[in-house]
């Protein structure tokens, strides 16, 4: 579980954070703490950090990230973790979408506790007041002067995070004018919800990652198989040639052979009926030709009579 808590100063971040560490097994990560140990290692990012720091500067939003990064990447973090102070403004928290993604994370939730202002000012100058009461000493920064510059820089700086998680459809937003027992159950029942839904996502989302993969390759893979086929019965398309070319010739040899024996046929019948013919004629025309002379020697027997 990796979350990240909103709320103006004096929300309860800091009491629900320990609940939830101490409910899931994930630790709270706050950049003031991860800065102080980075230093105390001498990383390497902690040391820049550790430069800037000792010059009186603020410390680079890369800087965080890279002490981030390092503190995510430690086994006790395996389980996940809660933001403490990061993001302060949506740069910030582009930056941490960047990391997240680089490492195949996800953020599962902006937990956003809304409180009223006017109620919190309120209770500061209540506290204040029991404790001047009481005779204790009352700390410089808790006041309702310098919780109200607090707020103005909450709303000026964080306040925007609320807008760009909510578009992401990672914000979750809890009452946190409820009681402390109440914030922390309904914190649980929204994140169990959150959780459900995101296993019961993950199923569809890599069917969806599956399907378009099958859908991007399958025109290519199409055409490979095609290709394959294609190369696959060429050979053999050739070798098919190669038997029917003879077989075609062979073919085409036995009509030519068979048309010239057909025509050497008939100019033999032809010549053989001519032949024929021309016997006939000149039988017929020498028996004609008889004929014709013993009608006449017979017709000439007769005159000499008379």
């Amino acid at each position: 579980m990796r979350l990240i808590l909103l709320g103006p100063p004096g929300a309860g971040k800091g009491t629900q954070a320990q609940r939830l560490v101490a409910r899931h097994g994930i630790v709270q990560l706050s950049t003031g703490d991860m800065l102080r140990a980075a230093v105390a290692a001498e990383t390497e990012v902690g040391l820049k950090a550790k430069d800037i720091m000792a010059a009186g500067g603020l410390v680079p939003d890369e800087v965080v990230i890279g002490i981030i990064s390092d503190r995510i990447e430690q086994p006790d973090a395996g389980n996940g973790f809660i933001l403490d102070g990061f993001p302060r403004t949506v740069p910030q928290a582009e930056a941490l979408d960047v990391l997240l993604k680089s490492k195949g994370l996800n953020l599962d939730a902006a937990v956003e506790l809304r409180v009223n202002e006017s109620a919190l000012l309120e209770r500061v100058e209540t506290r204040v007041a029991e404790m001047v009461a009481r005779g204790e000493a009352v700390r410089a920064d808790d006041t309702p002067e310098v919780l109200s510059k607090r707020l103005a820089a909450y709303r000026a700086s964080t306040e925007p995070l609320i807008d760009y998680y909510s578009e992401k459809r990672k914000l979750v937003t809890i009452n946190g004018m409820m009681t402390i027992d109440e914030v922390t159950l309904e914190i649980d029942r929204v994140l169990a919800a959150v959780l459900d839904d995101s296993n019961s996502a993950k199923p569809a989302r890599k069917a969806a990652r599956k399907a378009s993969a099958r859908k991007t390759a399958s025109p290519k893979k199409a055409a490979k198989v095609k290709s394959a086929k294609k190369a696959a019965k060429a050979p053999a398309k050739v070798a098919k040639k190669g038997v029917a070319a003879p077989k075609k010739a062979a073919k085409a040899g036995s009509k030519a052979g068979s048309r010239a024996k057909t025509t050497k046929s008939t100019k033999k019948a032809v010549k053989k009926a001519a032949k024929t013919v021309k016997k006939a004629v000149k039988k017929v025309a020498k028996k004609a030709a008889k004929t014709t002379a013993k009608s006449v020697r017979k017709l000439a027997k007769k005159r000499a009579k008379r």
